[in-house]
């Protein structure tokens, strides 16, 4: 739920891109600096919430930040010109950014390793369910008057508040302590710096950042491209990006569900699945080179399904990844890694826009980010070292 929430929060501007930019002005490149402030303020925000997930009790850290940002989301309603839209954009992207950690350090304690993948596909299926609602909600809310967008942000905001109150109903501080089962074995935790020089985390690292660029790019540039670049109106644009997203949901449940079948059926190990279903993945991104060859109709439709499947099926296998770098620092790594993604990958939609205004046509930029996430797979078959003991239990010196 808290998922969900976070992308119908993000998902606002993205689904009124074409009614925000003509009212206010702006052209492509400021409108890819707004994914630019929003993506640095994640960054950070990954950072300092990062840390402060394994120093707190996610049990009151997690609502407090997700209260924050459905705040500021409602707050982005009332914003009038570029300069408080940025900032408010900003905002949001900081307190979002305490999602993962939290959530991340919620399925560690109360998942085992096999199940993780699995867990972490239902966690991140929530974005999906998130972007697939909010388009919905948009088109409810938005009337033939050019303002009317902004009744739709704090309509979505407020959403978050119901959240808290169902937390604290649900939980208790207990609930959220880790079990014994989860802390190494053997000898003293692994230390943070030892596993941010391990070739290990770099290969993680790598792999986000070809699952961060493809995710990222087409979800905040699907909108413009279905209108501006393929001549789609708004209302249908809004009902494909709904699909789109029921796409991305089925894709990333089925990555959970696939690594389950190879552990449990083909005897494969939890690695070695979450590697090949993150191949897997690979392949149906990389539909996008199709993309510049196809005008409007069903198969152009279809293979931005199949690339949303692909795109989101990703994420469950790298959040298992992060968990497996160590039992101690899941929070720091998350955070550290989050802000690693962010900060390499949000300059991307400043040139995206500008490679749009320049060249008039989103085809290059979705092709290109298509193709990224082998990234991923080459960074994990040359940096990720074999070695059947767990990192925790390896001497820190």
């Amino acid at each position: 739920m808290a998922t969900t929430i976070n992308y119908m929060d993000r998902m606002t501007l993205s689904s009124a891109s074409v009614r925000v930019t003509r009212e206010l002005g702006l052209n492509d490149t400021q409108y890819g600096n707004l994914e630019l402030a929003f993506g640095w303020a994640f960054a950070a925000g990954s950072l300092v919430f990062g840390f402060l997930a394994d120093r707190w009790r996610v049990y009151f850290l997690y609502p407090a930040v997700l209260g924050a940002w459905s705040l500021m989301g409602m707050i982005t309603g009332w914003s009038h010109g570029y300069a408080q839209l940025l900032v408010c954009r900003a905002l949001l992207g900081f307190f979002e950014a305490a999602h993962w950690p939290c959530a991340l350090k919620t399925t560690f304690v109360l998942l085992t390793e096999k199940d993780r993948t699995m867990g972490n596909s239902m966690l991140q299926s929530g974005a999906s369910i998130g972007a697939i609602i909010t388009p919905q909600i948009m088109k409810l809310l938005m009337t033939e008057e050019a303002g009317s967008w902004r009744t739709t942000f704090v309509a979505i905001g407020a959403i978050g508040f119901l959240w808290v109150l169902i937390w604290f109903f649900c939980l208790r501080p207990r609930d959220l302590l880790q079990p014994a089962s989860t802390l190494p074995a053997t000898g003293p935790p692994m230390l943070l710096r030892t596993i941010l020089r391990s070739g290990r985390f770099w290969a993680v690292a790598l792999l986000l950042t070809g699952a961060q660029v493809v995710w990222q790019i087409y979800r905040v540039w699907l909108m413009k491209f279905l209108q501006t670049g393929r001549g789609y109106g708004e209302s249908a644009a809004l009902n494909f990006n709904s699909f789109y997203y029921i796409a991305t949901d089925v894709g990333c449940l089925l990555a959970g569900g696939i690594s389950l079948w190879l552990i449990g059926r083909r005897g494969m190990n939890p690695h070695e699945a979450r590697r090949l279903v993150y191949a897997g993945a690979c392949l149906l991104t990389s539909l996008s080179i199709f993309l510049p060859w196809l005008e409007r109709g069903w198969l152009l439709l279809v293979i931005m399904l199949l690339i949303g499947a692909g795109a989101l099926a990703l994420f469950p296998c790298y959040y298992s990844f992060v968990q497996d770098l160590s039992s101690s620092h899941v929070g720091k790594l998350t955070g550290l890694l989050s802000l690693w993604g962010w900060a390499v990958t949000s300059p991307m939609h400043s040139f995206f826009g500008m490679l749009i205004d320049y060249s008039k046509s989103y085809d290059l930029g979705l092709v290109i980010a298509g193709l990224f996430p082998w990234l991923g797979v080459i960074a994990m078959k040359v940096l990720w070292r074999r070695n059947p003991a767990s990192l925790e239990s390896l001497s820190p010196h």
